[in-house]
């Protein structure tokens, strides 16, 4: 007998047999852990992902939850499984925020990108009529502050406020922070607060209502579904922050397997299902992207945070 052959089929069969390997991936249950509870923006984008990836894998996938300190929970969770690619997990600009303040066991060379589902720019809204322009509106806080509704405390919506006055030259804002968008919006309208921080799915009726006013986009380029609002960049001032979310996973999955990953969600989120998930919540396409446009961002977000909270004072 042929020892030498013997072993070197035994190790191409052993080979074949692993759950990485590019031939049997997927064998099993995908799990997504997510930090969101059931209905969450980010529980939700997840779901929609998942109605078609699960079909391109030709495997169920579930949702893990993971709630608690912001991302930390589900980040630290995260860390604990098999790095097989059978567990992906959600990440958003939360955890970037959270990796910026070192709050996380995680580090950012813990996670190699797969792909990004959403990039929902943060925008800046008024009572319709409360000023007369975007220039009108900067104008007005170099002469006095003005209080800014949010719904996070030392996170991407009080970041982006105070980065937007700062980089202006603006006067630091107030900050009232609220429990949810849908609550924001409202006293928005009922004149608590003279601007907020909000996503445009968050006040959606009120825009249509003719009661908020989008008027100024803290991004790069316009949103298609705000043609006619200037970007902060347009007004030269250099801020730009969105609510990502998007998909990772160990940085020790096999090539293949995240290949196989990446090339499954990207066609689950290019499909008519998922694009129209996106136009309802006023995005478009240019939401999805691959790993190399999604893993740049992710090192730009914490990068950013980290800078922004220092400046906030979170961080030292």
């Amino acid at each position: 007998m042929n020892f030498r052959k013997l072993g070197t089929l035994t190790a191409v069969l052993l080979a074949a047999a692993l759950p990485g390997a590019a031939d049997e991936y997927p064998g099993k249950t995908i799990e997504v852990v997510t930090h969101a509870g059931n209905g969450g923006g980010t529980d939700v984008t997840t779901r929609m992902m998942m109605l078609r990836a699960r079909r391109e894998l030709g495997q169920d996938m579930v949702v893990v939850n993971k709630r608690g300190g912001g991302g930390t929970a589900a980040m630290d969770y995260y860390l604990g499984v098999p790095a097989d690619g059978y567990t992906i997990l959600a990440f958003t600009i939360g955890h970037a925020a959270e990796l910026a303040k070192g709050k996380t066991k995680m580090n950012l060379d813990d996670i190699r990108p797969i792909a990004r589902g959403t990039d929902d720019p943060q925008i800046l809204m008024v009572r319709c009529g409360a000023y007369d322009s975007a220039e009108d509106f900067v104008a007005k806080q170099k002469q006095a502050p003005i209080t800014y509704g949010t719904t996070h405390v030392g996170n991407i919506d009080d970041v982006s406020a105070f980065m937007f006055t700062v980089k202006g030259g603006m006067m630091t804002p107030k900050i009232l922070p609220f429990d949810g968008g849908g609550e924001l919006a409202t006293q928005l309208v009922a004149g608590a607060v003279d601007a907020a921080v909000l996503n445009l799915a968050e006040a959606g009726s009120q825009i249509e209502a003719g009661d908020i006013c989008p008027i100024v986009v803290l991004a790069d380029q316009r949103m298609a579904a705000l043609p006619d609002v200037s970007t902060a960049q347009e007004m030269g001032i250099p801020v730009s922050f969105s609510t990502v979310r998007g998909f990772v996973v160990h940085k020790d999955v096999p090539d293949d397997v995240a290949a196989r990953i990446e090339e499954a969600l990207l066609k689950a989120m290019n499909h008519t299902v998922y694009q129209g998930f996106l136009t309802t919540v006023g995005l478009d396409s240019s939401s999805v992207a691959g790993s190399d446009v999604w893993g740049g961002q992710i090192s730009t977000m914490v990068t950013d945070m980290q800078a922004a909270l220092k400046e906030l004072g979170f961080i030292e």
